[in-house]
């Protein structure tokens, strides 16, 4: 037994065992002849009157008395639809008005105390404990496998649902329109070049044609002299007429091989939007990659090393995770409380944040305080609420008791006064 049962049982038995008093005292009272009994019956009979009194009051807040179904008695049962809508109407305007909730947060300066609090190293360290045991918590998840079997569905459809065709039609449009594809080709021209300038490139150039010749032209091979000297120097003047032609690509913006280029483009981007074969083509290679199991696999097993990754991390004492997390929190506590300006901003989000979300959010606490206390259960909800306040309900009882008595008195004062 809890000992708000107790108080309850406890007043109500004093409050009772009064009222019980009051009347034996008045039967008793009544039955001497005059003097000092008679302002002795006054007393219990008038105390008597307002224990009932106060008695029916109590009982009737709760429930019915004596189980008579007495209109306007047990009001709290009856009423429990009306209360929770006066009660949530009250917290929601009283408590959750933005304007309270507004003062409230430029009282309480809420940046200045967030930056005390992060900018303590063990406040950090307690705060990047919490996210790691939250991180830890969801490996487990992420790894069920039924909640896989479920990532991978989604991503398929998602994926399946996705137009890459028109999607990269788009891009390489956007590229064009700003003539941006240029300065790709401008870079595969730079890229190029160095490769050329670089002797390992010219040796591989001369191998070739050495190869060439010998393969192709047998019999000039034998006539002439040197040829690894002649495989060379053809090499380096192929590289550079092939470097000149490049250099005079990139210095002139109106150079065939860039207008080609160009059509080139334009060609494409239209065959991805209208050219059905190619289209289905790159969706046919779209489903092949989405359904290879192999890459499902891959895919998997990226995840599954992560989730052991990060769980060896996390379980180790000296996790470079939480390590990271504690000084990222703290160093943003730090800067917090040295940017003043930054707390303005933060203070004044919070506001808008009131602002914009607060009658969402207070409407939406309302209809929970009002949908919770309407569901319960009538007895549960009528006991709770009579230990809650009953005990202190049956002072009333009690005093009404006491305070009666004193009233008849009074009364049988007045009473002989006037005879």
């Amino acid at each position: 037994m809890d000992l708000r049962t107790q108080l309850l049982r406890r007043n109500k038995a004093i409050a009772t065992g009064m009222m019980i008093g009051a009347a034996i005292l008045f039967v008793v009272a009544r039955l001497q002849n005059g003097g000092g009994w008679e302002w002795l019956a006054a007393f219990a009979e008038a105390a008597m009157v307002g224990a009932l009194a106060d008695w029916f009051a109590v009982v009737a807040l709760f429930r019915h008395p004596l189980g008579i179904p007495i209109p306007h008695t047990a009001i709290i049962r009856n009423k429990k639809n009306a209360i929770a809508e006066n009660l949530a109407e009250f917290i929601r305007d009283r408590f959750l008005a933005p304007e309270t909730m507004i003062a409230k947060l430029r009282e309480q300066n809420v940046a200045s105390r967030l930056a005390t609090y992060l900018a303590a190293g063990t406040n950090g360290e307690l705060l990047a404990a919490g996210v790691v045991r939250v991180l830890a918590n969801s490996l487990s998840f992420i790894e069920d496998e039924r909640v896989q079997k479920i990532l991978r569905s989604m991503v398929a459809n998602r994926v399946e649902a996705f137009d890459l065709s028109t999607s990269a039609a788009s891009l390489v449009e956007t590229l064009r329109n700003g003539n941006r594809h240029q300065a790709i080709l401008d870079e595969l021209l730079s890229r190029c070049a160095a490769w050329l300038a670089v002797p390992e490139s010219q040796v591989a150039i001369a191998r070739y044609i050495d190869g060439m010749i010998t393969r192709d032209y047998p019999l000039l091979s034998v006539f002439i002299p040197n040829r690894e000297q002649f495989s060379q120097g053809a090499g380096e003047k192929i590289t550079a007429r092939i470097n000149d032609y490049l250099h005079g690509v990139s210095e002139d913006p109106d150079h065939l091989l860039r207008q080609k280029f160009d059509g080139i483009v334009t060609e494409f981007v239209t065959r991805l939007k209208t050219d059905q074969q190619l289209r289905s083509s790159i969706e046919m290679v779209k489903r092949e990659a989405v359904q290879n199991p192999l890459l499902s696999d891959y895919v998997s097993d990226l995840g599954s090393d992560l989730a052991r990754w990060l769980d060896n991390d996390l379980s180790r004492t000296d996790s470079q995770i939480r390590a990271h997390i504690a000084a990222l929190i703290t160093g943003l506590g730090k800067l917090l409380a040295e940017k003043s300006s930054l707390q303005d901003c933060f203070n004044s989000y919070l506001e808008q944040l009131v602002t914009t979300y607060g009658e969402t959010a207070r409407s939406a606490v309302a209809r929970h305080i009002s949908g919770t206390v309407q569901g319960w259960d009538h007895e549960e909800y009528v006991t709770e609420i009579e230990l809650s306040i009953g005990s202190d309900l049956q002072f009333i009882r009690m005093n009404g008791t006491l305070v009666g008595g004193i009233i008849g008195l009074l009364l049988h004062g007045i009473s002989l006064l006037l005879h």
